[in-house]
């Protein structure tokens, strides 16, 4: 079994954007991240623990500027936590092991596919294409990087 964990070294590995949405909270601007458009088969994880967050097939355009999810690849690697900035209530998402700041998660995602729309920073993740994942150690998630 993989341990995942926030370590100094990967913190340190960390752009400035990266740390500031990560570890403090930021957000991106909308349609500036770097995996907002992309399609390619595979798995995101975490930027600074590796863990596996979202699969391809669960990534969908919700047309927000930010890469959007109906559902985490392991759902107790993403927590919830209540957020009352800017004004409003929110549920934000981190990542379990790294907590990381991911982003949020609302209820208007597509209905047939449970109706959920996690809103994820790119800059906290790290895309692993399809034919890297058994050499990364994520052989075991390829059954989820395509639409079932």
């Amino acid at each position: 079994m993989v341990k995942y964990a926030k370590t100094d070294d990967a913190l340190n590995k960390l752009t400035p954007e990266q740390f500031r949405v990560t570890q403090r909270s930021g957000t991106e601007r909308p349609f500036t991240g770097a995996l907002t458009d992309n399609t390619a088969p595979g798995i995101y994880v975490d930027i600074v623990s590796g863990e596996p967050l979202f699969a391809s097939a669960d990534k969908f355009d919700s047309g927000c500027g930010w890469p959007s999810f109906t559902k985490p690849i392991v759902t107790e690697h993403v927590t919830e936590h209540r957020d009352e900035t800017l004004g409003m209530v929110r549920v934000e998402v981190r990542s379990k092991y790294g907590d990381s700041h991911l982003g949020h998660v609302f209820p208007d995602g597509p209905p047939k596919r449970g109706g959920l729309r996690y809103c994820i920073n790119s800059a906290s993740l790290r895309f692993i294409h399809r034919d890297d994942m058994v050499a990364e150690g994520y052989g075991e998630y390829l059954d989820q990087v395509e639409e079932r």
